[in-house]
């Protein structure tokens, strides 16, 4: 019910920056919670942020201080700001949205390649 389009991935340098967007298509007060995913080659799925309708953030240890999530609720938008970006940094970045704690809603992932 709840369609989610990421933008934003591409080829990045070490050190460098990337602003990740996920697009939902319902109002993301409505949702409970809206984080971001990533799978590097070869490994599990892992969690990167997420922030809840209440304003709540949570970070991964190894982006704590680097990455910020953050929402637009006019363009029912969140965002991923990656800065100081490391090749271990490179994966599939997921956007994803919680409705519960058993229905949710992922998008189809943008790649995210950190490299010199």
């Amino acid at each position: 019910q709840v369609r989610l389009v990421e933008s934003g991935g591409g080829l990045v340098q070490p050190g460098g920056s990337l602003r990740l967007s996920c697009a939902a298509s319902e109002n993301i007060f409505s949702i409970n919670a809206m984080g971001w995913y990533r799978r590097a080659p070869g490994k599990e799925r892992e969690l990167v942020a997420t922030l809840t309708s209440g304003g709540t953030t949570n970070y991964a240890d190894s982006v704590k201080g680097r990455f910020t999530i953050s929402r637009d609720n006019a363009k029912n938008t969140v965002n991923l700001q990656m800065n100081s970006l490391k090749p271990e940094d490179t994966a599939i970045y997921y956007c994803k949205a919680a409705i519960t704690t058993q229905i949710n809603y992922w998008g189809r992932g943008t790649q995210v390649t950190v490299s010199s």
